[in-house]
């Protein structure tokens, strides 16, 4: 992680450091340089519905066409969408989305794709941030033009729905969609339409400040409710930038990634398109998972928290199905990129070819109870395991749980806080566990500051 990558790109609050108009427009020079170092001639830009994105969108674009790079703006987009059409439009040598993901409106982001719609690796990133902190301002002849295109929901609409053979069904399923107010508001009425699906849209009404507010797949009560209501099949919820996705079962229980990755890693299987039968996810997976798929003869590899983490090991072992707890899916031999919409139809698909009901086909895996709690953090990161109290707390409370469950502590890549996570033979104990570790952190990192300060 450098000085303003983290696991997912750059992002803070918008105007403010780093998420201001000054390193956007640097980053738009960084891009532009890069994407003309490899011999390309355009980037393409998209965004979310935050209010911050305009500003962002036009200070990018300014950089970008400063470097003689053209600029292709396609409004509001998923971030899987950008990765599609960063591959698909043949001069593109990068794409740009600007969100923040699940945050809320007042933080944004940038996220950055090479040309084959992948995230940039590790060196890639070191070397863009290394242009947008030290590259002068030179000066240069070349000038790009800025365009603006009306088709690229259109387009990946189709790249979406020509992967599935969904042909006027007998019964249509009856879904709700929870659009989390973002990226997904509009687009998902094309991909889940009235000719295939009987559809119900809510939080779909952006207005610059609403986005993930009290919606969307960080807050899934309100999908669920309706979901019960309306006796509806499934339930999906997007978050902001519609790269994941938790779904909602029939009966209204949360079915969040774990769960998803092992639905569709088991019908890959018995369809035999399950590459290598390897699925691959992250450290913070539960154990279920792991237990279940081990049952069914398939290898589970673990990696590092990210989704391009998660790809990484996917391209090591050629595997085709990877992704995360938190609702990113990465279906590999249809999109380079985890896709909240392309996950929804995978989903979907399962249940349409078995006919059963989520609840059923969810019903297959036992995972363990699981707690993931958030402390907030000083933004200097101080190494927690240096702190001997907390260290003795969760030393004390892996003694406890003995082989009957696990502590999982890391700091998050996109915001300032230390995600707790703690898995226990009852959500009672994991509940207990996961808070005694929360307030030894709370206390102790606070007094290990207020004595490095004084």
């Amino acid at each position: 992680m450098g000085i303003l990558f983290g696991t997912d790109g750059i992002r803070g609050k918008a105007n403010y450091y780093p998420m201001t108009c000054e390193i956007a427009l640097r980053t738009g020079k960084a891009v532009g340089t890069f994407v003309k170092e490899n011999g390309y001639t355009s980037v393409v830009i998209g965004k979310d519905t935050r209010i911050s994105g305009d500003m962002l969108e036009a200070a990018l674009s300014s950089g970008i066409a400063s470097t003689g790079i053209d600029v292709i703006q396609a409004g509001v987009l998923p971030t899987p969408g950008i990765a599609f059409l960063c591959s698909d439009i043949q001069e593109a040598g990068a794409g740009i989305v600007i969100s923040a993901s699940h945050n809320p409106f007042s933080d944004n982001g940038i996220k950055i794709f090479k040309h084959n719609g992948t995230k940039l690796s590790d060196e890639e990133e070191i070397k863009i941030e290394s242009l947008i902190l030290n590259t002068e301002i030179v000066s240069q002849p070349d000038i790009g033009k800025i365009f603006i295109i009306s088709n690229g929901l259109k387009k990946y609409t189709k790249f979406l729905l020509s992967k599935f053979p969904f042909k006027k069904p007998v019964k249509k399923l009856k879904i709700i969609i929870d659009c989390s107010n973002g990226a997904a508001s509009k687009i998902s009425r094309m991909v889940f339409n009235e000719g295939l699906f009987e559809t119900c849209f809510i939080n779909n009404s952006p207005n610059g400040t609403n986005i993930n507010d009290n919606c969307g797949s960080q807050h899934t009560t309100p999908l669920r409710q309706k979901l019960v209501t309306e006796k509806a099949d499934l339930g999906i919820a997007f978050d902001g930038d519609a790269d994941r996705l938790i779904a909602v079962d029939n009966t209204g229980d949360e079915i969040t990634g774990d769960k998803i990755l092992a639905i569709c890693a088991n019908h890959a299987k018995q369809k035999n398109r399950l590459q290598n039968n390897i699925v691959v996810s992250t450290i913070m997976s539960n154990v279920g998972l792991t237990e279940f798929l081990t049952n069914l003869g398939i290898r589970h590899i673990r990696a590092d928290v990210g989704d391009r983490k998660v790809l990484e090991e996917m391209q090591k072992y050629d595997a085709v199905i990877g992704g995360e707890d938190s609702g990113h899916m990465i279906f590999l031999d249809h999109h380079t990129t985890g896709d909240g919409m392309l996950s929804a139809l995978k989903l979907m698909e399962v249940m349409m070819e078995t006919g059963y009901s989520l609840s059923r086909i969810a019903s297959a895996i036992t995972t363990y109870p699981q707690t993931l709690m958030n402390v907030s953090v000083d933004e200097s990161r101080p190494n927690f395991m240096k702190i001997k109290p907390i260290v003795d707390t969760i030393r004390t409370i892996k003694n406890k749980l003995g082989q009957k469950g696990r502590v999982l502590i890391r700091y998050s890549g996109t915001q300032p806080l230390l995600r707790v996570m703690v898995e226990g033979p009852d959500q009672k104990t994991t509940d207990q566990f996961c808070n005694e570790i929360c307030d030894s952190i709370k206390a102790n990192m606070k007094k290990a500051h207020t004595n490095t300060t004084e």
